[in-house]
């Protein structure tokens, strides 16, 4: 069975590509001479520092091969600019709670979200339930603390 696809925003794929590069051109060769150097201090098997430089490069590239197993399995999704008034992927959506307080969410994939900064996965329980919906559409997003109702003020594609 194939692998499910994995969406991400132009700005999620270039994360994951950056950090791939950093691994790749300066994490991997920096650890492969710290070892080196370590190795060269006689006995290994009392050598902390060699021991932990191995450890690091197993670290390294376990982390080098999901990154590029996530990349291969990635489509970029383009927030829809054409789409203005409807949630899509990619969309900054300002929803006001029952209380009056308001918040913005941007729905982005699995691998770019920060819920500190108000970016939420398409697969949560309120990157769901505001797909599709338009500028005053009200929802009923059900959380472990009970069901809460958020109206739709503002949709931006950024």
């Amino acid at each position: 069975m194939a692998e499910p696809r994995i969406y991400l925003t132009p700005a999620g794929v270039a994360k994951l590509q950056a950090e791939l590069k950093q691994l790749i051109e300066v994490e991997r060769p920096k650890t492969v001479d710290e070892v080196a150097t370590a190795a060269a201090h006689g006995d290994r098997s009392e050598n902390a520092e060699y021991k932990y430089g191995k450890l690091r490069l197993r670290d390294i590239d376990r982390r080098m091969r999901f990154l590029n197993k996530r990349l291969d399995r990635v489509t970029v999704v383009e927030p829809r600019s054409e789409a203005v008034g409807v949630v899509h992927f990619g969309a900054t959506v300002t929803v006001s709670d029952e209380e009056g307080s308001s918040k913005r969410y941007t729905i982005v994939g699995s691998d770019e979200i920060e819920p500190a900064r108000g970016r939420i996965s398409y697969e949560s329980p309120v990157g769901r339930a505001l797909l599709n919906k338009r500028v005053g559409d009200v929802v009923v997003v059900r959380r472990p603390s009970g069901e809460v109702e958020l109206e739709i003020t503002g949709i931006s594609y950024e």
